[in-house]
């Protein structure tokens, strides 16, 4: 058996040269990142979040531009143009905009230009028009603009109130804490459409009946998730120094826990819009909603659902519409959720 002396005394000297490498021993700095630049970065990678952020955009710029873009007020009534199809003048070759009607009613198919029929080919309506002659574009992005509010108001209500609510409960505990969830167990029981159909019986239907249905019952998912950190947060090092330094209640709340939940806060709140969006598309479903002649995607699928076997372009782009716009919100939440948490993506 070779001793280590004899061992050492036969290897080469050349086995000890170092290889020709410039960057061996020399330290790297690496420059510093930001928790929101590196979320930025994860986000920017999900091919799906992108998507869906790129269709949030296109569908708000359309819903602001469209109606000017069709030429035509969604108030505007034509009855000798009632329930055209679509058709864009000069574009009669594409299938989907050449104005050709197909009837099915005698079982053979008969295909008629209806606006060759009616003597307007000049004419250009891209969704259609209704059972009033009212075009269906115009309607459409300005039912786009009811839902983007929805949207708008859900947000403001889930960090106004959900969050204030689930911060003060959370931080506080015991006897606060016990009282502020009787109150949430107490409004969760109670159905929207309930709340909804009540409003309606004391005020006139519309936006605001369905903007305060909203503010009762809507946060109540906000206030959980963050009392549910706050309740985690509250007991960890960094928030006992700053008691123990005589921080205020409010400063260690916002300065402290805030900051720390404020990802899953965002979160919580692209989670909550498609949500808020459908519950507004429903209750103009079953005639909750807003009246005519203001249109909400919601009521322009409940009227072309009445006559979608005979005219079924007047349910399908509300529903396209509708279901991209549910879809992009979607897409945008997984995409905030991994980037604010990539350990959620390995679960």
């Amino acid at each position: 058996m070779m001793t280590a002396k004899q061992y050492a005394a036969s290897v080469e000297r050349e086995d000890f040269v170092l290889a020709n490498r410039h960057d061996l021993g020399v330290d790297k700095v690496y420059g510093s990142q930001s928790f929101w630049r590196d979320a930025l970065g994860r986000f920017v990678k999900n091919k799906g979040a992108v998507f869906g952020l790129v269709m949030i955009v296109l569908i708000v710029i359309m819903a602001f531009a469209g109606p000017a873009l069709s030429g035509y007020d969604y108030r505007t009534q034509d009855m000798a143009q009632r329930n055209l199809p679509p058709h864009v003048a000069g574009w009669e070759s594409v299938p989907f905009f050449s104005g050709v009607s197909t009837d099915y009613s005698s079982g053979t198919p008969v295909r008629t230009d209806m606006y060759e029929l009616k003597g307007i080919r000049d004419v250009t309506h891209i969704f259609g028009t209704d059972a009033l002659g009212r075009d269906q574009f115009a309607r459409v992005w300005t039912g786009t603009r009811v839902s983007l509010y929805v949207a708008l108001v859900a947000i403001l209500i889930d960090t106004f109130i959900g969050m204030s609510f689930g911060l003060v409960s959370g931080y506080f505990g015991g006897r606060v804490d016990f009282f502020l969830q009787r109150i949430v167990e107490i409004l969760s029981t109670i159905p929207t459409t309930v709340i909804v159909t009540l409003l309606i019986v004391v005020m006139k239907p519309g936006l605001a009946s369905i903007t305060i249905a909203l503010m009762i019952t809507e946060w109540i998912g906000m206030s959980r998730v963050t009392r549910a950190q706050t309740l985690r947060l509250k007991e960890q090092e960094f928030v006992l120094a700053s008691r123990t330094l005589g921080e205020s209640t409010p400063a260690i709340i916002f300065r402290e826990i805030l900051p720390n939940i404020f990802g899953q806060i965002i979160v919580m709140c692209m989670m909550t819009i498609p949500n808020a969006i459908f519950t507004e598309a429903f209750l103009a479903f079953i005639g909750l909603g807003i009246p005519a002649p203001l249109a909400s995607l919601g009521s322009l699928i409940s009227d072309g659902f009445k006559s979608m076997t005979m005219y079924p372009f007047l349910v399908a782009w509300p529903v396209i519409v509708l279901a991209l716009l549910m879809l992009s919100f979607n897409l945008m939440a997984d995409g905030l959720r991994d980037a604010f948490d990539p350990k959620m993506k390995e679960m």
